[in-house]
């Protein structure tokens, strides 16, 4: 499921609230009714979308009781900002991934160790802790810096639409690139690519050789 049908999905409060009841334990169709304060039956509607869309299963106990249980663990990040809008899903990585291969910025010490007994599985899991807590605040200061530079850019430019701007320069860090090349990147019409690369020209920050464009050192 994308991020917009997940969007919507979630846009309902009572599945969110059957969510985060679940999150704590696993329920009956009953106990989640009692939860909420609404009817078994529409219980049962919001629970058959949760399981549609893969976030919930459900297995049935011994004396025929229907259990429903988070499935799986999922991320969903949504961004919004003068610079643009974007919401994203995500699952977790394998526990093999080299994160620090992928995200060479990285410093957060990553070393994991299977825990032997409880009192290591206590101390991972508040490690762990930290490290989430301390990527939330990495990311809230990566989106301020990225605000500020995107405002930078549109003060330098005169522009309103600086996020166009950004992906042309984003798409010619790696090296020159013909006009067809940064139309594909930014996907974008190619008469608006070409009025940005021109705009970028005239202000010095991009020159073009060859018939390839390249920022200007």
């Amino acid at each position: 499921m994308d991020s917009a049908e997940l969007l919507n999905l979630l846009g309902n409060e009572n599945r969110r609230r059957i969510l985060r009841l679940l999150a704590r334990k696993p329920c009956y169709v009953t106990e989640i009714s009692e939860y909420l304060g609404v009817s078994p039956k529409a219980v049962i509607d919001h629970l058959r979308k949760l399981e549609a869309a893969g976030l919930i299963e459900s297995r049935t106990d011994d004396q025929r009781r229907k259990y429903y249980f988070i499935s799986q663990n999922l991320r969903l990040e949504v961004s919004v900002s003068p610079y643009g809008f974007g919401a994203k899903s995500a699952y977790p990585a394998s526990q093999s991934l080299d994160v620090t291969a992928s995200c060479r910025h990285l410093k957060i010490d990553l070393n994991t160790r299977d825990p032997a007994d409880l009192t290591d599985v206590a101390t991972e899991l508040a490690r762990l802790e930290q490290l989430e807590n301390e990527l939330s605040m990495a990311q809230r200061w990566v989106q301020g810096r990225l605000a500020a530079v995107m405002e930078q850019l549109g003060e330098r430019l005169d522009v309103d639409d600086t996020r166009l701007y950004a992906d042309v320069l984003s798409a010619l860090v790696d090296g020159p690139e013909t006009t067809e090349a940064v139309v594909e990147a930014v996907e974008a019409p190619p008469p608006v690519v070409h009025e940005a690369l021109t705009e970028l020209e005239e202000n010095g920050i991009l020159a073009r050789k060859g018939g390839r464009w390249q920022l200007v050192e």
